[in-house]
């Protein structure tokens, strides 16, 4: 039997290695990420697609796992959306989606009372520029900055400041309209 134990290590360890991440469409995505000095776990990751084009892996991080859209949304402190690409996309294209995502989730009102940050968004996505496939875009909330964009690591534009505005953002995913109902689910850890 001792002769086994080996294999058993071995086992035991390949199995370690891959605690740390999960496999969402060939993307690895991690479980855990350190923001602003808080840990956040992986709530969940899904798929975009528009058509039958595969977009972007979408990850969502919160401190505390949650299965219910409106508790992801109004859960405090600092979150994280991130985007792997699956595909080059324009800044157009990105400023568009995430533009069209507030639209069809705020009211009017919203849209007019966030206006400036919305803007802001728009300014930051164009210092985004271009992204190419395999390219990671996170859309971060820390507390004592706000909104801040970043393309594989490099931040992008300025911080948008208000917790509020976040949570419109995150409406883009996971509101009554959400850009994808499949992502919705897998964001919220909804899908298998």
């Amino acid at each position: 039997m001792r002769r086994f134990g080996w294999l058993a290590a071995v086992v035991a360890a390949c199995m370690a290695a891959g605690a740390g991440a999960a496999e969402v469409g060939g993307v690895t995505i991690p479980d855990t990420v350190n923001l602003g000095g808080a840990n956040l776990v992986l709530n969940g990751a899904g798929i975009r697609t528009r058509a039958v084009f595969k977009v972007y892996v979408g990850a969502l991080y919160l401190t505390d796992k949650r299965a219910a859209a409106a508790d992801a949304i109004g859960q405090r402190g600092p979150k994280r959306i991130a985007l792997h690409l699956l595909r080059d996309l324009s800044a157009d294209q990105l400023g568009g989606a995430l533009n069209d995502g507030l639209v069809a989730n705020l009211s009017e009102a919203e849209l007019a009372r966030f206006k400036p940050q919305i803007d802001e968004l728009k300014a930051t996505m164009e210092a985004v520029g271009a992204a190419r496939e395999k390219s990671v875009v996170t859309i971060d909330y820390l507390p004592d900055a706000g909104t801040r964009v970043a393309l594989d690591g490099a931040p992008r534009g300025r911080a948008i400041a208000g917790e509020d505005f976040y949570r419109a953002l995150m409406k883009i995913w996971l509101g009554d309209k959400p850009v994808d109902r499949a992502l919705k689910s897998g964001m919220l850890g909804q899908s298998g």
